[in-house]
């Protein structure tokens, strides 16, 4: 056990578990069997699409409904997943897992820590392996234990939004640099006002891509003038 690797990912514990209880609560009213809980935990790994596979499979939704929800759902996975792919300097199983590993809470934890930290492949499975290994207690304990406890979920959506602020707050002392918060303040913002809420991220992905893209050509050009 890698105390260090315990160490970093306390926070997402800490939102994960939560979480991963409620879900497998909402999960066995459906009235499958509580294991069904824990291999969605370990299949599918995508607390958004779980949560949203409840309200589907509890309207008799099909399975292509299903694919094309959870395609549209996790679509920024593809965005802010390719900022990482030359870093996942590891073969095999062991690249695939980390793709397929890829959370929100695990990508702003391995970009808000020191690249001495995290230039070992070994070191990022281990930080997949263990954030992922609390989504599944939690979702584990949530459908074997929910119907004997009562528990009050009220406010807990909170609890990943304050995760995320404490790991952008570990983004920017890592980094040191305002501008890259600024442009996403903006760009959110913007999305906001221009866009509904609930489609708000991805548009202020596709904006930040076509930002980035923007900012590679232009530095192109300048090295090809100098």
């Amino acid at each position: 056990m890698n105390t260090e690797v315990i160490k970093l990912t306390l926070p997402v514990m800490c939102g994960y578990v939560p979480l991963g209880i409620a879900f497998g609560i909402l999960f066995v009213e459906l009235g499958y069997p509580w294991y069904f809980s824990s291999l969605m935990g370990i299949i599918i790994f995508a607390g958004a699409a779980q949560f949203m596979a409840i309200g589907l499979l509890a309207a008799g939704a099909g399975l292509f409904e299903v694919f094309i929800s959870t395609l549209l759902l996790n679509a920024r996975h593809v965005f802010y997943g390719l900022s990482l792919i030359k870093d996942f300097d590891v073969t095999g199983w062991r690249k695939w897992y980390l793709i397929f590993g890829l959370t929100d809470e695990t990508y702003s934890l391995l970009t808000s820590l020191p690249r001495s930290m995290t230039n070992s492949g070994v070191m990022k499975l281990q930080i997949t392996g263990y954030n992922q290994g609390y989504w599944i207690i939690g979702c584990t304990l949530g459908a074997l234990f929910g119907k004997e406890i009562d528990i009050n979920t009220q406010g807990l959506d909170f609890t990943l939004s304050a995760l995320f602020m404490v790991l952008t707050i570990e983004q920017f002392k890592a980094s040191q640099k305002l501008a890259p918060f600024i442009i996403a303040f903006v760009v959110g913002l913007a999305a906001l006002i221009l866009i509904s809420a609930s489609n708000m991220l991805l548009f202020s992905l596709v904006m930040v891509l076509c930002l980035l893209l923007g900012q590679y050509r232009l530095q192109t050009r300048i090295l090809k003038a100098k």
